[in-house]
């Protein structure tokens, strides 16, 4: 298993710092933010090291969306969420703080909890353009 001694979910993985555990596999673990922005925010990682989303085998990005989606299920059953946020920051850039693929599932209780994505609406965008250069790599 890849594994980073400077990284702090690697850590987690290995027990060397302790986190409230909510689910664990041979691939994947789940456990409480501990900075959560909603009650119940919870952290889906792999076990093994990839610095992010575009870094991990879909074999395991597979298994983490699954316990993620089952997270989710949870929390509305259990905690009485009436939404959820699924979400995965890719790269610095993109808000990523820990170099470790992880995706927050964050429950919603209401509209005013607290969290919010903001966002902006681009102007004057050529989007033929723009459909043309991704589609030629793709």
């Amino acid at each position: 298993m890849q594994y980073d001694a400077n990284c702090i979910f690697c850590k987690i993985v290995h027990g060397i710092i302790p986190c409230a555990k909510l689910y664990e596999d041979d691939d994947v673990m789940a456990f409480l933010d501990v900075n959560p922005v909603t009650y119940g925010h919870a952290l889906v990682i792999s076990k093994a090291h990839y610095s992010n989303f575009l870094a991990t085998p879909k074999d395991v990005m597979n298994k983490v969306m699954n316990v993620a989606q089952r997270i989710g299920q949870v929390q509305m059953e259990q905690l009485g969420a009436k939404g959820v946020n699924i979400l995965i920051n890719c790269k610095e850039a993109a808000g990523q703080e820990v170099q470790h693929f992880h995706v927050h599932v964050i429950p919603r209780y209401k509209a005013t909890d607290g969290f919010k994505l903001e966002l902006k609406q681009l102007k004057d965008v050529n989007l033929p353009s723009i459909a043309a250069e991704i589609k030629e790599k793709l």
